[in-house]
């Protein structure tokens, strides 16, 4: 019920900024086609599987950079790597009674042994999974990991004969390189859909599903679709430079991949481990600004306010509470709740790092906090 009421403000708030003169609002759209007349069920995530491949490692990264002869060869280069996967999970229809829904995305093998790479958004909440290759055979997928914070899962399935694909280097690409999506655009029949276009933009920073910013986002033009999450995003020699995840609604191509330099090391602790191991403060953070200083009374006019404390987190058995600002972390001046969370991820776990805060007045205070291992989604 806290998830419906919560929808449906999110859809006055959007109808409320579209109706004034000026106001714009671009809408990120992950691109996994769902039936629009239902909410999701609040089910707790299951916790992730034992590890089944504690030793497993990624293949050498492809730094290669002839392109092959034509866009025709990268496709059959690659096409028999991507995957259609087909999702079925529950929802709540207009009066509160669970139906079943049924999603469709895209994924792309990288390992033999049947790993396949998508997007977290493709198969959250998912009852079953159904993986189909390009010969037409169909197998049961079965999750190993997500992430929510990056957007990125792993799914595996048992199948013989597997082709997988080449993980290519990122960070080779320029403003302006051509770049070939694939995916199951729209869940047609008959295979694939190949579109093409340029690097538009690298570096790109957006705001996913789960809350979290994705950063370091490959921005391209080529035409993606619902349908085409977790599908990858190729460089002409034929290799995974991303996973497709966002479009821009209501915009002429602007969509946005994961690039692998990002994903690689994801995905390989999502194999060994189940999950991503993060750096937790255990705090929910909020920017000051004048107008959030002036509405809360706060004693400085710059950092980052501790909206709430979750407790027996690290911040809370540091001492730190809500109403804090931080203002200094590690040594370095924060200035924004986004700027502070990508400090954080910089750290390990294990770190102790001195926060410099105030409270009640301008006098700073500073306290030594041990940052934990944040703990799985429940």
């Amino acid at each position: 019920m806290a998830r419906l009421i919560h929808s449906i403000l999110a859809v006055i708030i959007l109808f409320a900024l579209a109706g004034f003169p000026g106001c714009t609002l671009p809408s990120i759209e992950f691109i996994t086609p769902t039936p629009p007349p239902s909410v999701p069920v609040d089910t707790p995530t299951p916790a992730p599987p034992a590890p089944v491949d504690p030793d497993w490692t990624p293949a050498p990264v492809n730094r290669a950079t002839s392109a092959l002869p034509a866009i025709a060869d990268v496709v059959a280069k690659v096409e028999p790597s991507v995957v259609s996967i087909v999702v079925q999970s529950m929802a709540l229809n207009f009066f509160l009674e669970p139906v079943p829904q049924q999603g469709a995305g895209t994924g792309v093998i990288i390992d033999e042994k049947g790993y396949i790479i998508t997007n977290n958004h493709v198969v959250e909440g998912a009852r079953t999974i159904k993986v189909t290759l390009l010969d037409g055979s169909t197998h049961e997928g079965s999750v190993i990991g997500t992430d929510p914070d990056s957007d990125l899962a792993v799914v595996k399935i048992n199948a013989p004969n597997l082709h997988p694909a080449q993980l290519g280097d990122a960070g080779q690409l320029r403003v302006g390189d051509w770049v070939i999506a694939i995916g199951n655009a729209l869940a047609l029949e008959g295979g694939p859909t190949v579109t093409a276009g340029v690097v538009s933009y690298l570096g790109r920073s957006i705001q996913a599903q789960s809350g979290a910013v994705l950063n370091d986002l490959i921005q391209t033009d080529a035409a993606i679709n619902p349908g085409n999450s977790g599908g990858p995003l190729l460089n002409l020699s034929g290799n995974v430079v991303g996973i497709n995840t966002a479009i821009v609604g209501g915009a002429q191509n602007i969509g946005f991949a994961i690039n692998m330099t990002t994903a690689r090391p994801i995905i390989q602790e999502l194999i060994t481990s189940g999950r991503v191991i993060r750096p937790w403060l255990g705090v929910e953070l909020l920017t000051v600004t004048p107008a959030i200083a002036s509405q809360y009374a706060l004693p400085v006019q710059r950092g980052v306010v501790l909206v709430r404390i979750v407790r027996g987190s690290p911040a809370d058995r540091a001492g730190l509470r809500s109403s804090d600002v931080i203002v200094s972390f590690g040594g370095k001046k924060v200035e924004s709740a986004a700027q502070l969370s990508e400090t954080i991820r910089s750290h390990s776990v294990g770190s102790v790092v001195d926060i410099t805060y105030v409270r009640g007045s301008p006098v700073e205070r500073t306290v030594s906090v041990t940052l934990g291992d944040r703990p799985p989604a429940n």
